[in-house]
This record gives structure tokens, sequence and C-alpha cells, in this order.
């Protein structure tokens, strides 16, 4: 699978999501083996947070990479409540606990909140000392947020990315990219169905005989420096994602994609879910 460096470390252009993971006892083993395949598969990226499902789906993760640690680059992130200096600290380890290792690969701050990024970074900081995280990094963070945090460490950004929310090409992607700043895509398929159901997707997926899916992964990954984390549960879904990577475009492709999702004119506030 087509791979670029984050942190110091090859990853998969496509890897793992796992919000809404962790909240249905009754999909414990099914969440499990998907995390599992995906990695057999070179989904080798699994993003996590201590949010979805109260830890829940850490601790889905945590057995999943259980004897496979050493495969893995593993996210997870903080929630702004706790991203004071104490509390940086606290959540890491109740994070490393239900993800069964001592290291976290890259730990992000999951959006601002009420402590100055300063005295979180430095918990951050103290964190990487202390070998209980490898490099950190910020999530739904905009182009004057990055400016403002105005820190070199700092190792990605993960914001909502897909064709329907394309807002960022305009000023914080060209940014992240001209700063070597991989950006993380999350929510890459859309939500409740509507972009996979596009005649333009459709259209393209025809051309190419592949899903609708394939198309939306294959265009965010299109661009450099992006990396994208669906949620896939289903073993079929897991090879469709796998396979999206190496998925190729063509400038016909791309233009009819352009012509039912315009690309940004001007600057738009950042999306959130």
């Amino acid at each position: 699978m087509r791979t670029l460096e984050l942190a110091a470390t090859r990853v998969p252009v496509i890897g793992q999501g796992t919000w809404r993971m962790g909240e249905d006892a009754a999909q414990h083993r099914a969440e499990v083996a998907a995390l599992r395949l995906g990695i057999e598969l070179g989904l080798r990226l699994i993003d996590t947070a201590e949010m979805y499902g109260e830890g829940g789906a850490e601790a889905v993760v945590g057995e999943a990479i259980a004897g496979r640690r050493e495969q893995v680059f593993l996210v997870s992130k903080v929630y702004p409540h706790n991203a004071s200096r104490r509390g940086v600290m606290a959540a890491c380890e109740r994070s490393l606990q239900r993800l069964q290792t001592e290291v976290i690969d890259l730990y992000l701050l999951h959006w601002r909140g009420q402590y100055p990024l300063a005295e979180t970074v430095e918990a951050f900081e103290r964190l990487r000392a202390h070998g209980k995280i490898r490099r950190w990094g910020v999530s739904n963070f905009d182009l004057d947020d990055l400016q403002e945090l105005d820190a070199p460490a700092c190792a990605s950004n993960q914001v909502l990315y897909n064709p329907e929310a394309r807002g960022i090409e305009f000023d914080l992607l060209p940014w992240q990219q001209q700063q070597g700043m991989p950006l993380m895509a999350y929510c890459p398929l859309g939500q409740a169905g509507q972009l996979l159901s596009n005649p333009a997707l459709l259209e393209v997926a025809e051309r190419h005989a592949v899903t609708p899916a394939q198309v939306a992964l294959a265009w965010v990954v299109r661009q450099p420096g992006v990396i994208a984390i669906p949620k896939a549960i289903e073993p079929a879904h897991l090879q469709l994602n796998a396979d999206a990577a190496g998925l190729q475009l063509s400038a016909e492709d791309l233009a009819l994609i352009d012509t039912a999702y315009p690309p940004p004119g001007g600057k738009r506030h950042l999306q959130m879910v």
C-alpha cells in the first residue's frame, strides 16, 4: 500500500477509524476482528480517542493490537477538558492502560478548549520526555489555530475532509503541505450516505468498476500528505478500503466531482462533526 511519512514513520495513506466503536458490547468481538483484519490488509494506522465510547473504543483497540503492537501506528486523542498540565498526564495514563501499551505513537488534542495551548504543549512534551508518547499533534484546528500554536513539533492536524467538506483546500491544506505537516482526514466517506449516492461518484465508480466509497477514499488521498481514516466493520468493506489506495482518478473523474462539489473559492469556516 502507498505510504507517507508521519512522525518519522512510514504509514499507509489509508488507516482505520474507530469512532462509534466500543459503545455496544454485542459488537465487541466483530470490532476487534475488524481491526485485526485491517492490520493484515495493510491498514496499520489505527485512530482512536478517549472520547469514543468514553474509553470503550480504546479498549477495543487494545484487545485488537495485543501481540501485534509493533505492526501498528497508534493514534489517540485527549479531551479538551483534560488538556491541562495535570489533566493531560492523567488522561494519557488512562488511555495507555485501555490500549494495553506502553507508548502512543501520536497523541492529539481533540479540539481547542479552555486551557492555553502552551499549557497543553508543555504537557505533551513532558509525555514525550517520559516515553509515554512518541509525537503529538492536534485535531480540528483551522489555519489561524495552527499559526497561533506556532509549534514545529506539531506532527499532524486531523480534520473533516471529503468532497462534501472541502473548505480546507483554500488555505489550511496548502499550508500544511507547505510545512510538511500531514493531514489526517476523518469522515472521508461523508455522513448519512448522501455522498456515496451522488450521481457523480456513482458515474466515476462505474467507469472504474469500483464502489463510490472507494472513489471517495481515492479522491481524499489524491492530495499529497493526506491520510484517510475510514471506519469499517465488515470484512468486505475493509478489503475495499485497502484496495482504494491503488485507485487512480483521471482528470475527467476529478472534473466531474468538482462539478458536483465545487472547490472553495474563498475562506470557509472549518467544518467539524
